[in-house]
C-alpha cells in the first residue's frame, strides 16, 4: 500500500474546509489506542494497522477497529501518515529511540504520543527525521469498555506541540474526535499530569476507603428486605454515598473553596478526634488517610487552632 503524503495546507486551512483524511496506525491495541483508534475513524480517518501482542489486545483491536489489520510495530510505522504512540510512560522513550533506529518513520509523518506527562520532547529523535511531533493526552480514564467512547465526546485532551501549525493540526484531530483541547506548554507537562492524578486517582482512593468504613458501619441485621452489606461494588454502602459524593464534586467543580463543609471546615476539634478514633478501631491506614486529608482541608479552610493542634499532634 502506497501512502500518501499528509496535505499540512488542508490540516491547518480555516474552519470552512475539513481536514485531511488521514491513514491511521496504532501502537498499541490497548484501552486508550483503542478507544481513540475508534474515535478517529467515526471522524472519517481509516486506521489501516494496529500492533497488539497480547491477547486482551488482539481482541480489542478486532472488536473496536475490525477492519484493522494486526502488524509489526515497524509495519504501523512505515505506513502511516498519522503514527498514534498509545503504550504505557514507562515503555514510550525506548519505543520512540527504536523507531528512530529503524528509520522506518518517513519525514513529514505526524507522531502523536497519549503520554500525559511527557511533552514533544519524548518524540525529538522522530522530529530530527522529519516527524510532526505531538503530544494529544485525553483527560479521561479507560475501562475498556463501550463507555469510553461515549466519554470521549465530554473529555479535555491536553495537547502540546513544537510550533502553531502543530497546534493546528493536534487541534483539530481532537475536535474530530469529539474533544476539547487544551493548550499545555512543554515545561508544565508534568504538573499538568500530577494534577489529574491527584483529582482522579486520589479521589478513588478517597472513596474507596469511605465506602470500607461504611461496610464496617453499616454492618449487621438491615431493615426488612434490603440487601445484606457485602464487599461487592454497586451495595448499599455505596448508594448511601453516591449522591453526597456526587454533590460535593459538583460543588466543589462549580463554587471552588465556598462549597467546602463539614466539621473541619467547623472548627470542631472533638468531632474530628472521635472520627480518627473510630477509624482507628477498623484499619489505622484509614485513619492515618483521613488525618492527612483533615490537615490539609484545614489548611484551605484556614482552620481553627485546636484542628491544628489535634491533626498535627502524633
Amino acid at each position: 500500500m502506497t501512502s500518501r503524503r499528509v496535505d499540512f495546507d488542508a490540516v491547518t486551512a480555516g474552519r470552512d474546509m475539513a481536514p485531511a483524511r488521514l491513514t491511521v496506525g496504532i501502537v498499541s491495541a490497548g484501552r486508550v489506542g483503542s478507544a481513540l483508534g475508534a474515535a478517529l475513524e467515526r471522524a472519517g480517518h481509516v486506521v489501516f494497522g494496529v500492533c497488539a501482542i497480547s491477547d486482551v489486545s488482539v481482541r480489542r483491536a478486532r472488536t473496536r477497529l475490525p477492519d484493522s489489520e494486526i502488524l509489526s510495530i515497524e509495519e504501523v510505522a512505515a505506513r502511516s501518515e498519522l503514527l498514534l504512540l498509545a503504550v504505557p510512560d514507562a515503555e514510550l522513550a525506548g519505543l520512540v529511540q527504536g523507531l528512530a533506529r529503524a528509520r522506518v518513520v518517513r519525514p513529514r509523518t505526524i507522531v502523536a504520543h497519549t503520554s500525559g506527562a511527557n511533552g514533544v520532547g519524548v518524540l525529538a529523535p522522530l522530529a530530527e527525521v522529519g516527524a510532526v511531533a505531538l503530544a494529544i493526552h485525553p483527560a479521561m480514564t479507560f475501562t475498556g469498555h463501550d463507555e469510553d467512547l461515549r466519554r470521549l465526546a465530554n473529555a479535555c485532551f491536553g495537547i502540546t506541540a513544537a510550533d502553531e501549525v502543530g497546534y493546528a493540526i493536534a487541534q483539530s484531530l481532537v475536535i474530530e474526535m469529539g474533544g476539547e483541547p487544551v493548550r499545555v506548554p512543554e515545561d508544565s507537562r508534568m504538573l499538568y499530569h500530577a494534577a489529574l492524578a491527584h483529582g482522579s486517582n486520589h479521589l478513588l482512593t478517597v472513596v474507596v476507603d469511605a465506602l470500607a468504613a461504611l461496610r464496617v458501619a453499616l454492618d449487621g441485621p438491615g431493615l426488612l428486605g434490603q440487601q445484606e452489606i457485602d464487599d461487592q461494588p454497586g451495595g448499599l454502602a455505596e448508594r448511601l454515598l453516591a449522591p453526597l459524593a456526587s454533590a460535593a464534586l459538583d460543588n466543589a467543580l462549580r463554587r471552588g473553596q465556598s462549597a467546602l463543609t463539614g466539621p473541619v471546615a467547623r472548627g470542631d476539634a472533638d468531632a474530628v478526634a472521635a472520627h480518627l478514633s473510630a477509624m482507628a478501631a477498623v484499619d489505622s491506614r484509614l485513619a492515618e488517610g483521613y488525618r492527612a486529608l483533615s490537615l490539609r482541608t484545614a489548611e484551605r479552610a484556614d482552620a481553627a487552632p485546636a484542628i491544628f493542634e489535634l491533626l498535627e499532634g502524633h
